[in-house]
């Protein structure tokens, strides 16, 4: 994989947003060979957050988090709740709003989102967000329901305006390989004015995978070239993405004793 080219593969990383299959023991391996030292198994709805929750258990650098994707809100939270007392779930989501799609209706998935949000308040619990094409809904939302402690917009796509926006509420941007894109001037210039340690790098595999292997099924040991990207971004080194993005993931999911 290119991932493993000397010069983005430096450091220690960690996929803080990905979605393994059952069969995700080769990718594991190669991203663990390309110096990816942990991974969050994102689940989407209630039977693929127990698959994600059982990829966890075999795996000791893989843990899962529990939520409905905006997609799925038609079908709501059910199951959900009791899923967040398991061992391997360190976050509510992913959840939020999706208006590009709309694959539920939108007021499903704003009841949806909100239940989510009590919930990681009530838990204590991060809470991970897809927003699309629904920034002041989503904003607005939040403030309405009280942003919880630990928030990160997952896979980023907004630009300075939108980023300004999250950090007034304290929110943690995750950027994926779209930060690669060529046409992505707005996220990297988000990237550019964010605090490092409010920021996280993630493959949102099997999709996005970033350039030059765009086009292609993303997988975690891609990730290195997100952070390369990040780091050109920001105008720092690898290593110091690497290094700090690694230890903002384990703060934001708890992980520091592990």
């Amino acid at each position: 994989m290119s991932s493993g080219d000397p010069d983005v593969a430096v450091g220690s990383w960690f996929d803080n947003h990905c979605h393994l299959g059952s069969d995700a023991a080769d990718a594991l391996s190669s991203a663990r060979d390309g110096g990816v030292v942990g991974f969050v198994n994102v689940g989407t709805d209630l039977e693929n957050s127990c698959e994600a929750i059982e990829v966890a258990r075999s795996h000791p650098d893989v843990w899962a988090t529990a939520g409905v994707h905006p997609h799925e809100a038609r079908n709501g939270i059910r199951g959900i709740a009791d899923l967040l007392d398991d061992e391997m779930v360190v976050a509510v989501g992913e959840t939020g709003l999706d208006h590009h799609y709309d694959h539920s209706p939108r007021r499903a998935q704003a009841d949806v989102f909100a239940a989510h949000i009590a919930l990681a308040n009530e838990r204590d619990m991060p809470i991970v967000i897809h927003t699309r094409e629904a920034w002041d809904e989503t904003f607005a939302l939040l403030d309405a329901e009280g942003v919880p402690a630990r928030t990160v917009f997952h896979c980023f796509t907004g630009g300075p305006q939108e980023a300004g926006e999250c950090l007034e509420r304290r929110a943690m941007l995750s950027f994926s390989g779209i930060i690669t894109f060529a046409t992505a001037d707005d996220v990297r210039a988000a990237a550019a004015g964010y605090p490092l340690e409010s920021v996280m790098v993630e493959t949102d595999s099997p999709y996005l995978a970033p350039v030059p292997l765009r086009g292609s099924t993303n997988e975690p040991a891609n990730v290195p070239l997100v952070g390369a990207a990040l780091a050109n971004a920001m105008g720092l080194t690898v290593e110091e993405v690497a290094l700090v993005t690694t230890t903002n993931a384990r703060r934001f999911y708890g992980l520091d004793a592990v």
